[in-house]
């Protein structure tokens, strides 16, 4: 009982600590394909998005768009899937880059910068957009 009654380390509430892990990038509870990972540290997160919905559209043709609660992802300028982020971005600062995948399934690359410095997320997606591909 008495370790429950000591403070916890300063190093789990260190802006250095960082937290990673996948999510599904599906709208169906019941699919958890792990298209997307995430790292998140005290400024921002890097996630990578795999959506197999996207298989066979190249790389070059998509864009994404930026909000301070969501993105989009466009194909030839048409959004094609969203989400909704756990938390709060600056849109100017963040950015993306895309490569071809394995199995034709396409790389999305983001860098998400936080707007309140230091807030802890504990993931990225909060909810996939109705929008979006499956």
């Amino acid at each position: 009982m008495e370790d429950l009654q000591k403070p916890l380390p300063k190093e789990l509430f260190s802006d250095a600590l960082t937290l990673s892990g996948y999510q599904s990038t599906s709208r169906l509870p019941e699919v958890d394909d792990e298209g997307c990972y995430w790292v998140e540290n005290a400024d921002d997160l890097d996630v990578t998005l795999q959506i197999p919905g996207l298989r066979g559209q190249p790389a070059a043709c998509l864009s994404v768009l930026f909000s301070t609660t969501t993105i989009s992802i466009t194909a030839f300028g048409r959004v094609v899937y969203s989400v909704i982020q756990m938390g709060f971005s600056d849109p100017d600062d963040c950015s993306f880059i895309t490569e071809d995948g394995e199995g034709m399934v396409p790389i999305i690359q983001l860098n998400i910068q936080k707007r309140d410095k230091g807030e802890r997320w504990g993931g990225y997606i909060l909810q996939v957009g109705e929008d979006s591909i499956l």
